[in-house]
C-alpha cells in the first residue's frame, strides 16, 4: 500500500471531503493545499449529466480566460503565403505549410495549438491521424480553422482554451497556476463554468452539473458547490 507523505497528509487534513465549498473558498484553499515544488496547474474537473454518445450532448467549445492560463502556448499556423505575415505579426511561433506538414509526418509535434486557413485543410488532412489523438487538429468549432488567423492567434496567446466532454461525461480544463492569486483563479474558473452552464443541451435530463472539483497538480481535490457559480 502506498505511503502518504507528511505534506500530502497535512494538505488532505485541510480539505473536508464531505463539504461543498463556494468557488471563492475553493480558489483560496487550492493555493493553501498545494504540495508541488513547481508552479502547478490549477484544474477544474466537471462531471455533467449528459450522454456524450449523443451528438447534441457532446459538449465542446472554447472560452477566453480573463487572466490567461499562466502558460505561453506555442502556435503553428498552416496557411498559404499571403497569410504568413499576418500570422507572424499576431505572434505565431511557426508559420508555413508544406514544410510543417512534412515535419509533423516525421514526428514533430512541439506545439500546443494549430491554426489553419480553410483553403489548406486538404493538406492538413494528411496529418489528421497525428494531430487528432493529440488534440491538435484544427476545427471550425474551436475557431482554429479561419481566414482571420491574426484574431485566432491573438485569442490563443491571450488565454483562449478549448474544452470537450470525455466519454465519461467529464470536462477537464486548466484555469491557471497556483502562483495566481485566489481572485484570478476564481474569475477564470467562473468564466469556464458559466460558459458550460450556458451550453446545456435541451435534451439533457436531470441534474446538468453533477459535480465540480478544483485541484492543483499532486494536491487533493476540493468539491465546489455548483450553486456558487455566478
Amino acid at each position: 500500500m502506498a505511503r502518504v507523505g507528511k505534506k500530502r497528509a497535512a494538505a488532505d487534513a485541510k480539505v473536508d471531503a464531505d463539504k461543498l465549498y463556494s468557488l471563492d473558498e475553493a480558489a483560496a484553499l487550492v493555493k493553501d493545499v498545494n504540495t508541488a515544488k513547481f508552479d502547478a496547474s490549477v484544474d477544474l474537473h466537471i462531471r455533467l449529466g449528459v450522454d456524450p454518445r449523443k451528438a447534441d450532448q457532446a459538449i465542446r467549445g472554447t472560452v477566453v480566460l480573463p487572466h490567461g492560463t499562466g502558460k505561453t502556448k506555442r502556435v503553428l499556423v498552416l496557411c498559404t503565403p499571403d497569410k504568413e505575415e499576418e500570422a507572424k505579426a499576431a505572434g505565431a511561433d511557426h508559420v508555413g505549410l508544406d514544410e510543417y506538414v512534412t515535419k509533423i509526418q516525421q514526428g514533430w509535434t512541439d506545439i500546443d495549438v494549430v491554426v489553419a486557413t480553410p483553403n489548406v485543410m486538404a493538406q492538413v488532412g494528411k496529418i489528421g491521424r497525428i494531430l487528432g489523438p493529440r488534440g491538435l487538429m484544427p476545427n471550425p468549432k474551436t475557431g482554429t480553422v479561419t481566414m482571420d488567423v491574426a484574431s485566432a492567434v491573438s485569442d490563443v496567446k491571450g488565454g483562449k482554451i478549448s474544452f470537450r466532454v470525455d466519454k465519461f461525461g467529464i470536462i477537464h480544463a486548466s484555469v491557471g497556476r497556483v502562483s495566481f492569486d485566489a481572485a484570478k483563479i476564481k474569475d477564470n474558473a467562473n468564466e469556464l463554468l458559466s460558459t458550460i452552464v450556458k451550453m446545456k443541451p435541451s435534451s439533457a435530463k436531470g441534474t446538468y452539473m453533477k459535480s465540480v472539483t478544483l485541484a492543483s497538480t499532486m494536491s487533493p481535490g476540493i468539491k465546489v458547490d455548483p450553486k456558487s457559480i455566478r
